[in-house]
């Protein structure tokens, strides 16, 4: 998998971002052990650190832990991956609506470009 990374933000918090979007998509699994951090880093292609900066955060949020010698597995807080999938809907949908107020576009016809695009 290739990663092309965003100059203007930090690395690691693009590597939050896609974790996050892995775990609540249900890539990574309930429960699942995750690859090591040499893995990741090696799959991502940046410095062990910066993935372990990365993981540390989403360990910080809940949506990973550690058990000592086995690894780093994905919560099973299932409640705690719904609340983080909403909190990235609402950014998103934020982001959007912002984007097309700054563009004019009203609310109704936004609404009629949504039912137009309905997929």
């Amino acid at each position: 998998m290739e990663f092309v990374f965003e100059n203007d933000r930090p690395i690691y918090i693009q590597i939050v971002e896609y974790l996050r979007i892995e775990i609540i998509s249900g890539s990574f699994k309930m429960g699942e052990k995750i690859p090591s951090v040499r893995d990741l880093s090696t799959i991502v292609k940046v410095n062990p650190n910066t993935m372990q900066k990365a993981l540390l955060e989403l360990e910080r949020e809940g949506l990973i832990y550690t058990e000592r010698t086995n690894g780093k597995f994905v919560t099973n807080d299932k409640s705690l991956i719904e609340k983080v999938k909403e909190e990235i809907i609402k950014e998103k949908l934020d982001t959007f609506f912002n984007d097309m107020k700054k563009i004019g576009i009203t609310d109704e016809e936004i609404k009629k470009y949504l039912e137009k695009e309905k997929r």
